[in-house]
């Protein structure tokens, strides 16, 4: 292949780069002009800021000067009235009227003087004005003793303020301590107080001649609240500053003109255009000459190009034979003359010496195969002057084949001579390409065949599950939206089962064995169901069977009835007998277009049911359920919201001592401001806390509301020995249990925790102990509620050994009646007795009860017969009333009738 070339093309470049060096010093003027140009501009403006910051230095010194002379000027005034007075301590109120009226007669901004003598104000001038100041002592005047006593320690002149002033403004006060010409003893005190507004007018900072803002500040760099005229922020705008000594104090003062500094001089836009001018002399001249050369070199630019060109398309044809690996050729059949060019020699493997060929060159080397097609092809080509296309092997000297492309047309000369030329190339490689796509395309559609087999497979397997060999709940989903779209004049009825005791047997044989019990079941499951019905796998233990027919109501009940009878046989896992049973909720279509999802919901709604009524049943959903559903979860709603909007609130029921029925203790209740129901009592909240495991959250806020409560009794003085609250198994589980009981206010002895006896006496719940013992070393005492309802031991009571025990009310009821009740609520009492527990009585509702109850030797009284829960607010007015009494006996019937 030729090279291009490239000397010419580096020529063209250097032309190029040439025609731009035109420019150069026209770039460079402009780049030096602009740089003065902005250099100038900057200095100008600098050199005016420097102008207006002097000048404000200036004007802002003579008003530090005016100022401090001011000041120093009014201080000077009092000096003779202070050595009056050092040398007559027993100067009167005329006298001090008189030498103070000769002051003021002077020019200056003082308003009044006052003279304390012992530190106690008996002069003043002017006189009517300041009458109310005279009997001050300045050693029991908390706002003026500081500044007083340090200038009597100083035994010098001290200067406070600026002050806000009684008669209204600001002023500086002026203290000079006077001491007696005639013993040096300390006399007192004369103070002056100058009047800031006249101070400031007649120093010429606030009046309108003034063309500086000012601001005076207590410190050189202000805080909040430092500076006492004018804004802080002048400050921060690069003001010019001075400052004033008063001997006690240091005034800094900074100022800027009014508006703010001038960004640009007056005559910035007359500067600018003279030095544009002077830019433009400078850098036109050298602009046109550049555009003359640039238009000289462009024009040999333009000749360059075009010997270029011809240069270009000499070597095209070349350049493009060479890329497309095409080999040319020319035959004279008259003289049995092939001319190849070097890419036909190298197809043919023919010498690249070698300058002319022969028609038996090109035959020799043909494909065996190949060569009697090929060469009939060409030769009737030539008898009959047509085009030809043809594709053939050749066969080099080392043996190896290539497959080449033909074309070609014969021609006549001028001279009437026939030749045929053509072109030849090496297509070996698209051939073999087009071969391994075929070879491709028959292993392609094999492995799709393979691959629709596993893709139906997989299909199978996740519309299955891989244990049971199911359906899954995907599977039932495609179902539900199939039958949903479909037109069908049948009904159908899910039965959604859950086996009850499933979590056991993983816990105690493992997951193999609940494996085994899984398969058993749906084997079970699978002998009762019908060709037309079928059962799915949707949870761990949790299956829908899918019946249907024109009244699937009877079908479906008896099917649910069928699984739970079989479930509840005994399934053997390796040799051991496991019961699990399970619970069944149907719902039924009442329309063939009724929606499946819903109906999915229906039969999960009427297993809930079944298994809060005891499991091992059927349960058939009706409205009434949705309707307690729907109630439930609203409740569930509402109930999150009441825990975030505190509407959970304590009420308090007071426990009394059973002999004195003086208020020992009070048992904190959680009640629900319900914004549209009303007060709502725990029956109706509780069961919802606790599936929502919010109760640790509602006794949280019981236990803090109660305690700020008990808080506030002490301080209105009631005397509530201990606090009661009742505490759920959730809520002594909680992590951060401890952690918040370190926070709260309350003394050890102070707080008990209430638990119920289902949950205090597990003696297997190690966790639950623990969180007992932790309770008790932080001071709590544990009571036991509702006692003699549950099922806890004496071993395990004497265990916990908890501090009080509650008698459930359902013993307390029906104690009026002599026999078996009495006798076993004695029975505990004496427990508790011998065991150093106290023994409270819940529901105490009448006067007998109180009567039997001391005669048993029950020590506290909780119930409505005393006193029903209230109100925090109301608990405060009971017992204050209560406390108030002295011997609440006579009030008992009043409190019962209530």
């Amino acid at each position: 292949m030729t090279p291009l070339p490239l000397v010419s093309k580096s020529r063209s470049l250097q032309l190029r780069f040439l025609g731009l060096s035109y420019f150069l010093p026209a770039i460079l003027a402009i780049t030096a002009v602009v740089i003065g140009v902005v250099r100038a501009d900057i200095e100008k403006h600098e050199q005016f800021h420097v102008t207006q910051q002097v000048k404000a230095a200036e004007q802002l010194a003579r008003v530090a000067s005016s100022l401090e002379t001011n000041i120093h000027g009014n201080v000077n005034l009092i000096y003779g009235l202070v050595a009056a007075v050092a040398a007559n301590p027993n100067m009167t109120q005329p006298q001090f009227s008189a030498m103070a009226d000769r002051i003021f007669s002077s020019p200056s901004q003082l308003r009044n003087i006052a003279g304390a003598p012992d530190l106690v104000i008996r002069l003043v001038y002017p006189e009517e004005a300041n009458r109310k100041s005279i009997g001050l002592d300045y050693r029991t005047n908390e706002a003026q003793r500081d500044a007083v006593m340090k200038a009597v320690a100083r035994r010098a002149l001290i200067i406070t303020g600026p002050v806000n002033l009684v008669q209204g403004g600001q002023g500086l006060i002026a203290r000079y301590p006077v001491f007696s010409l005639a013993n040096g003893r300390f006399w007192g005190i004369i103070s002056a107080v100058i009047d800031l507004d006249r101070l400031y007018a007649d120093s010429n900072i606030n009046t309108p001649r003034q063309g500086l803002e000012i601001a005076i500040s207590r410190r050189p760099m202000p805080g909040e609240g430092d500076v006492f005229l004018g804004e802080r922020s002048v400050f921060s705008q690069d003001p010019v500053k001075a400052r004033i000594e008063l001997g006690y104090d240091t005034w800094y003062l900074a100022a800027m003109p009014k508006g703010g500094w001038l960004g640009s001089p007056p005559d910035i836009v007359s500067f600018r255009v003279i030095a544009l001018v002077i830019a433009f002399c400078i850098v036109a001249p050298l602009i046109w000459a550049g555009f003359l050369m640039k238009q000289r070199h462009r024009n040999i630019l333009t000749l360059q190009q075009r010997e270029e060109q011809l240069e270009t398309l000499s070597q095209r044809l070349e350049l493009a034979l060479e890329a497309s690996g095409v080999g040319v050729w020319e035959y004279e059949p008259s003289s049995d003359t092939l001319i190849w060019d070097r890419r036909m020699r190298e197809l043919y493997d023919a010498p690249q010496d070698k300058e002319t060929c022969k028609y038996s060159d090109w035959r020799d080397a043909l494909h065996p195969e190949d060569a009697e097609p090929a060469e009939r092809q060409f030769l009737e080509a030539l008898r009959e002057e047509t085009r030809f296309r043809t594709e053939f092997r050749v066969v080099s000297s080392s043996g190896e084949i290539r497959h080449i492309r033909a074309h070609g047309a014969p021609y006549r000369t001028a001279s009437g001579v026939k030749r045929v030329v053509g072109a030849n190339w090496d297509v070996t490689r698209d051939v073999t390409l087009q071969t391994e796509l075929r070879e491709a395309r028959t292993k392609a559609e094999r492995q799709n065949a393979e691959l629709r087999s596993a893709r139906r497979t997989l299909e199978h397997q996740s519309l299955h599950d891989a244990l049971t060999g199911l359906p899954n709940r995907r599977f039932l989903d495609q179902f539900m939206a199939a039958e949903e779209t479909a037109t069908q004049d049948h009904k159908l009825a899910f039965i959604h089962i859950d086996l009850d005791r499933f979590k056991e047997v993983n816990d105690t044989f493992g997951h193999a064995a609940g494996d085994a019990v899984l398969k058993e079941a749906t084997f079970r499951l699978l002998q009762l169901i019908g060709h037309d019905e079928f059962a799915s796998r949707i949870g761990g233990d949790e299956f829908v069977v899918v019946t249907g027919g024109s009244a699937p109501q009877e079908r479906a009940e008896y099917l649910a009835q069928s699984i739970v009878a079989a479930l509840a046989k005994p399934i053997d896992v390796n040799g051991h007998e496991c019961r699990i049973g399970c619970s069944a909720g149907i719902a039924c279509q009442t329309s063939a277009g009724e929606e499946l999802s819903q109906l999915l919901i229906n039969a999960d709604i009427a297993l809930y049911e079944a298994k809060k009524l005891g499991r091992n049943r059927v349960e058939m959903f009706s409205e009434k359920l949705r309707a307690a559903a729907v109630l439930m979860k609203r409740m569930s709603d509402e109930f999150l919201n009441a825990l975030e909007r505190n509407q959970i609130v304590p009420y308090f029921q007071p426990q009394f001592d059973a002999q004195s029925l003086a208020i020992v203790g009070v048992e904190a209740l959680a009640r629900w401001q319900h914004p549209t129901r009303g007060l709502l009592a725990p029956d109706t909240f509780l069961g919802i806390a606790e599936s929502l495991h919010r109760a640790s959250d509602m006794d949280a806020i019981i236990l803090e509301s109660a305690l700020f409560q008990m808080t506030r009794w002490r301080a209105l003085g009631l005397d509530v020995p201990h606090l009661s609250v009742n505490i759920s198994a959730q809520r002594l589980k909680d992590r951060q249990l401890f952690k918040r009981l370190a926070e709260l206010p309350f003394s050890p002895g102070t707080l008990a925790f209430e638990l119920l006896e289902s949950i205090s006496f597990e003696g297997q719940d190690d966790e639950l102990k623990a969180a007992i013992l932790n309770l008790k070393a932080l001071g709590i005492d544990i009571e036991i509620d509702d006692f003699g309802t549950g099922h806890a031991s004496i071993v395990s009571l004497l265990e916990l050994g908890p501090k009080r025990l509650k008698i459930d009310r359902k013993l307390i009821t029906p104690l009026e009646a002599a026999g078996p009740q009495r006798r076993l609520v004695a029975s505990i009492v004496e427990i508790g007795r011998s065991q150093g527990i106290e023994i409270v009585a819940e529901g105490v509702e009448t006067s007998a009860h109180i009567e039997i109850l001391r005669s048993l030797g029950c020590q506290v009284l909780q119930g409505y017969a005393l006193a029903k829960p209230m109100p925090a607010s109301d608990f405060i007015s009971f017992a204050q009333e209560w406390q108030a009494a002295g011997s609440p006996l006579p009030r008992l019937a009043m409190a019962g009738a209530s």
